[in-house]
């Protein structure tokens, strides 16, 4: 378990050693005159011993600092209370979950009489918003907190499954995407989980199973029951006219969540699994600019995030967008649990999917062999083993370093003659010099074989359909070509051959005829055939594939936004 996060006596003099070094920058401790801009928005409130000043599970929890006494932060497990930590005067309670307004994962109580400044969470934002000395000051510290408690497996949900279980994979990477602490419990490797499955009234056969706050039992939930267990969001005002929506939260779309919501703007995100898209599934972006020595997909993300919370965007996680309609004075924007949302403008940032292989029992094997992302989760799946990387672009490039430390040996196939044409330099040379990776040029793969998992693949090589070669690799990882994410924009706005939104410059006279584009101005750059719909990111045609591009795609439309609202 990390230092910071280690259970604790009540007794804080007793308590406080173990928690960090000194100086930690996730446990700062304030001086008066930070604590007095901070009182100067909230309320000074004296409690008592034993006082519980939140309770785990409840929505838009406060914010305290500790004038005199401490605060204990409090997790219930099994029946048994831990404190994780307790908060000495000067100290602040709170991560991520303070800032976004989702359900509180541990209580807070008092751990002797004494008295706190309290905040809500508009009070919050106003500070972090305003004050920049305290905002990088509350701002490290949540992302800090958040990061620990993910690393240490301490939250307020456990995960019992199996590393053969392709649901069990799922909802792993839907937690870990969204950056929510869990505890993991292998049906196979731990000992004691007999006990736990009678405890709960669990069936093996019912896995995987989540017990969500230590109280409700779910049994194969899909994301939306996870999410809507956690809180992830509030409900949808549907009389509400929001100045932007914003359909995607991959590294475009919370791009331009942060700058609209910074610069005042009322932002709704709508992300139909978790933030980051296949950004956000990287394991290491080591050419984006302001980080030499790289940064996984996930810290960008969980970065990213915060951000947009940060300046008071609405994120909605498992709310998919299915069709869009332009026939009215106002973009309506429909989910798929019947929510329609009202837009003044709507950014399209729903990227594009990587494309399947073309092979009759692809989907039996998927997340049982056959993956879409490399991050950490499954990395260690194949440790020890060969793997198969499919693909010649960065994804591929990074996904095959990434998968090299942990795996016996990394098979990277492409169809065409070598990688220089779509892979950065930097990545083609540590290929070339990483013996654990052998690239195989005019390869493809032919057939997949197995039964609840992947057992072998079958590669064809060359010219001659009839000759190929049979290899015992269980893990596969799909890195290719990206179909657009647009069949829920309904025949709303134009669209290439290959259905990627056309913008800008892009779109030719007669199409803009066609579309009755209604204004006497042209299209701005990257706005749609329809006024005040823009798209950004991989689902734009002719668009640069790089997360750098996104990003500064997502940040350029909302300047376009602001002029399209003018109108």
């Amino acid at each position: 378990m990390i230092d910071a996060l280690q259970s604790t006596a009540a007794d804080p003099e007793i308590a406080q050693p173990s928690l960090a070094a000194a100086g930690d920058q996730a446990f700062p401790t304030l001086n008066e005159v930070q604590i007095a801009r901070i009182a100067a928005h909230g309320r000074a409130r004296k409690v008592e011993r034993g006082e519980v000043l939140v309770k785990a599970g409840a929505r838009n929890a406060g914010f305290f600092v500790v004038v005199s006494g401490h605060l204990e932060i409090v997790r219930l497990s099994d029946g048994v209370e831990t404190i994780i930590v307790a908060h000495k005067p000067g100290q602040i309670s709170g991560e991520l979950n303070v800032l976004s307004g989702r359900r509180a994962v541990f209580s807070i109580r008092a751990g002797e009489a004494g008295e706190v400044i309290e905040l809500d969470h508009e009070q919050l934002l106003e500070i972090v918003q305003t004050d920049a000395d305290l905002s990088e000051i509350l701002m490290r510290a949540f992302l800090l907190r958040r990061a620990r408690l993910v690393a240490s497996g301490i939250g307020d949900v456990v995960l019992i499954g199996s590393i053969h279980s392709q649901e069990t994979l799922r909802i792993q990477e839907f937690l870990t995407r969204n950056s929510h602490p869990y505890q993991y419990i292998d049906l196979d490797r731990d000992t004691g989980v007999q006990e736990m499955l009678d405890r709960f009234h669990i069936a093996v056969t019912e896995i995987p199973v989540v017990i969500c706050r230590g109280e409700v039992v779910m049994r194969n939930p899909s994301n939306r029951d996870i999410s809507d267990c956690l809180g992830f969001n509030d409900p949808i005002d549907q009389a509400q006219m929001h100045d932007t929506v914003i359909v995607g939260a991959g590294p475009s779309g919370l791009a331009a969540a942060v700058y609209a919501a910074s610069e005042g703007l009322d932002v709704l995100v709508l992300e139909s699994g978790a933030p980051g898209g296949q950004a956000g599934s990287s394991s290491r972006i080591e050419n984006y600019l302001g980080f030499p020595s790289g940064i996984s997909g996930q810290e960008l993300t969980a970065r990213a995030y915060a951000q947009t919370q940060k300046f008071g965007a609405h994120l909605m996680i498992t709310k998919a967008a299915t069709r869009l309609r332009c026939n009215t004075r106002q973009y309506i924007v429909e989910t798929d649990d019947g929510a329609q949302i009202v837009a003044r403008t709507v950014i399209i940032a729903t990227g594009a999917e990587y494309r399947k292989l073309p092979l009759k029992n692809i989907s039996q094997f998927e997340n049982a062999g056959v993956y879409y992302s490399a991050t950490f989760i499954e990395s260690q799946l194949c440790a020890g083993e060969e793997v198969c990387v499919v693909g010649g672009g960065n994804a591929a490039g990074q996904a095959a370093v990434s998968l090299a430390q942990s795996a016996r040996h990394v098979h990277i196939l492409v169809r065409s003659g070598g990688l220089a044409e779509t892979m950065s330099r930097y990545l083609i040379r540590r290929i070339e010099e990483d013996p654990r990776i052998t690239v195989h040029t005019h390869t493809e793969i032919a057939a997949l074989e197995g039964d609840d998992h992947l057992e072998t693949v079958h590669l064809r090589s060359g010219d001659d359909d009839t000759k190929t070669e049979r290899k015992g690799i269980r893990h596969v990882f799909v890195m290719t070509g990206a179909n657009p994410s647009t069949r829920w924009l309904d025949g709303c706005v134009t669209l290439d051959d290959h259905g990627f939104i056309k913008t800008g410059s892009e779109l030719s006279p007669e199409e803009l005829s066609a579309a009755r584009w209604p204004l006497a101005r042209q299209p701005h750059l990257l706005e749609t055939s329809r006024p005040g719909v823009f798209a950004v990111g991989d689902v734009r045609a002719d668009n640069i594939k790089r997360v750098a591009s996104a990003v500064g795609e997502g940040s350029i439309a909302v300047s376009f936004v602001h002029q399209a609202l003018q109108e």
